[in-house]
Order: C-alpha cells, then structure tokens, then sequence
C-alpha cells in the first residue's frame, strides 16, 4: 500500500528546503562584501525584514541609519528599533494612502544621507505597491482600480510591471535622479522569469530602455487607457554609481528542493523551464502528467496567471492550481502535489497554498458538501482545500521567488 501520508510529508520538508536555500537573511549576510564607512540601509519588499537583519549581520555598527518598507504583518518593529532602522508599512497587493506615505519617507530618507555615504539597498517582490510617488494627473483612487483590474486580469507580471511604471515617478529607474550620484549598492531577490533587475520590483533602479512605452500590444480596457499618463521623453540617468546583484533566485529554491528529495530517496525531475500560462490549463497539464508519469519526485517553479471572476472568493493562483490538479488526480492513491508561494501568502487569506492527494476532493466533498468545479469557477478553492484538510500557512518566510510546485508519483 503506497504511503500516502509520508509522501505528504516529504512534499512539505521539500518545499521548506528551498525556501531555506532563498531565505533573504542569510542570502544578504552571504553576499554582501567590499563596503566601507558608514552604510544607510534601505530595504522594501515582503523579505525586507529578512534582508536588512543580513546586513546588520554582516555590517554591524557600519550601518547608521536604515528604512525598512513591508506589508502590514512583515515587519518586527522591535527588532527594527533595536538596531536603529525605522519600518514603514504600504499597500499589497494593491498600493493605498500608506504606499504614498512610504514613497515621501523613501525620498526624504535618501536625499537626507550626506553625498558620500553608502546606500544599501535591498529590494524583494512586493515592492511595486508597498512605496509609490504618482506621476501628475494620476490620483490614489485610480491607482487602485487600475491595479484591482491588472491583479485579476490573468496578465503576466512583467506586462503588470510595465503599466505600472507608466504611472510613476520612482520606478523605471525614476528612482535614481533621486539617488543623485550617492555610491549605491542594490541586492535583489528576483520574483520574476528571466531575473530581470528592470521587472523586479518595477525596475526603481534600472533605468528603463522603453521609457516611451505605449502599451500597444497589451489587451488593456479602454477606461485604463484613458488614465495612462502621456508619455514624455525622459532625461538620461545617471547609475554608474549603482551596482546591482541578485542574490536569491527561483532556480536557487528548485535546485535546494532537489537536493532535499534526493536525501530522502527520490529519483528527481526538475523542469527549469518557467511554468507560466493560465493556471486552469496548467493544473491539468500538470494532473495527468503526474498520473501518466514514473515513479519519483518532480519539481516545477514559476507563476501561472488567474482570470478573476465579478465577485472572486477565497484562495490565490497555488490553492486553485492545487484545486485543480486534485481533480485530475482524484482517486489516485500514487500521486500526491503541492503548489504554494515562496513568500507564504497566495491570494486573500494567509495560506501560503495547500498540498493535495488522490483523496482530497472526496474528502472537501463529504466534509462541505461543495463542488469542486463550482468553486475553481468562482476562484474560491480556498474554501474547499480548507474543508479537505489541505492548505499549507507557513507565514512571512523573509523570501519571494515566486511558486514552487512539487508532485510525487509512488
């Protein structure tokens, strides 16, 4: 008889493996080399916390004064104060009043550091929102229903990212006119396909190659259109002060998790190819690949995207791919999957999102008397994995390199 249980088991200390591999604190503490004199920190993003506590383990007493910008629930102000840094919370996913705030004190920090002091900055998904200065004509309500609509309009984020910079004035690089020449390091952890500086956190520091960008190939609504600023020719940028280097990966994490699967006796697959497209597509694909597949453990990474209904219910993109390969695998005592975000959130809620096996639809079945189908309909798998005794909730885990995904065949 296939045990089941212990292979639920493995999935969940694989997937610990490659969040450890990609943790922000020990990424930072490792990477960080060659600064001298007094640093000024500044940290955004959801691993914020996790890379600035790596810079004060390496730097000590070299930093002298820090920023560090979260979401609400990231950030240990106690543990900030004890080492001199001031945290800042903003928006996410969507940006709010807090995010415009955060975009002033993150201007106001850097133009106050004398001219040749050292930044340090440390920057992680989540920025986007979580610190914004609005270009003219553009205002907080508007700002939010365009991100509303780009969160559930199934795009991927590299083209999100794009209409994003478009409405500000601190990313596509804005952000290095305000840096104005200081001596600036920038340590990334990528959460988005390719690794690209540009896309991370929508580009603050990168100096953006397409600053007359008219979104013409993208399938945008009228009314959006509408709001987006006229574009206007940029002056050149000054970064040859800002040295940039990315410290923590996707491909980190899968191969951390290989590593792992292989001390526990699997025979392992990594696919190091980007698993993007819509999620409804990529959870069958992945389903009846697993139930059609050899024995051992496979592990993909990426992000699938979400079409959002009117009035969406409760899960993100892992709890509806993991919704969706259970059904594939229903009934299937050989194969059990996970899908959750690096950075433990997925979606409205706090599950980080949720492993499932060939029991799991009898099991949200009997105890809630719900369909299955019905609720990946209504983007409300949450609701279902939750009755069927599957979701992951990890909380913040001081990373984001987007979703791992990890299957086992016995």
């Amino acid at each position: 008889m296939p045990d089941i249980t212990r292979a639920r088991a493995d999935l969940l200390a694989v997937f610990q493996a490659g969040l450890a591999r990609v943790d922000g604190r020990s990424c930072v503490r490792s990477s960080l080399d060659g600064l001298s004199g007094s640093v000024a920190l500044i940290a955004i993003g959801k691993a914020a916390q996790a890379m600035a506590m790596g810079a004060v383990d390496k730097l000590g007493e070299q930093i002298v004064e820090g920023l560090v910008i979260s979401k609400s629930g990231h950030l240990d102000y106690g543990e900030l104060k004890a080492h001199g840094l001031k945290g800042v919370e903003g928006g996410h996913p969507v940006p709010d009043a807090a995010s415009l705030q955060a975009g002033d004190t993150l201007i106001e920090f850097i133009r106050s550091q004398p001219r040749e002091r050292q930044l340090l900055f440390l920057i992680s998904g989540g920025a986007s929102g979580l610190v914004e200065k609005l270009k003219e004509g553009i205002d907080l309500q508007q700002l939010q229903k365009i991100n509303q609509w780009l969160l559930g309009s199934g795009l991927p984020i590299t083209a999100m990212n794009r209409v994003r910079k478009t409405l500000s004035q601190i990313k596509g690089g804005g952000l290095i006119s305000v840096v104005d020449g200081r001596p600036s390091k920038v340590l990334l952890i990528s959460d988005v396909p390719g690794d690209d500086p540009a896309v991370i956190g929508s580009g603050l520091l990168v100096a953006d190659k397409n600053v007359n960008d008219n979104l013409d190939d993208l399938s945008l609504p009228d009314w959006l259109r509408d709001l987006l600023p006229s574009a206007v020719a940029a002056a050149e940028q000054r970064s040859d002060t800002i040295a940039l280097e990315i410290v923590a990966s996707l491909r980190l994490a899968r191969e951390a998790a290989a590593e792992k699967a292989r001390e526990l006796g699997y025979v392992v697959t990594v696919q190091h190819a980007h698993l993007g497209g819509e999620v409804d597509v990529v959870g069958r694909r992945l389903g009846y690949e697993l139930c059609d597949t050899w024995p051992g453990l496979y592990i993909w990474g990426g992000e699938p995207t979400v079409k959002l209904p009117e009035n969406p219910g409760r899960g993100g993109r892992n709890q509806h791919l993991a919704l969706t390969v259970a059904g594939c695998i229903a009934g299937n005592r050989n194969v059990c999957f996970l899908a959750a975000g690096s950075d433990g959130g997925d979606g409205p809620g706090e599950d980080a999102g949720a492993v499932v096996d060939g029991a799991t639809i009898s099991r949200g079945t009997r105890a809630s008397r719900l369909d299955y189908e019905a609720c990946l309909a209504q983007a409300d798998s949450g609701r279902f994995l939750e009755a069927s005794g599957d979701l992951i909730n990890t909380g913040p885990t001081g990373t984001n390199v987007m979703d791992l995904m990890i299957g086992i065949k016995l």
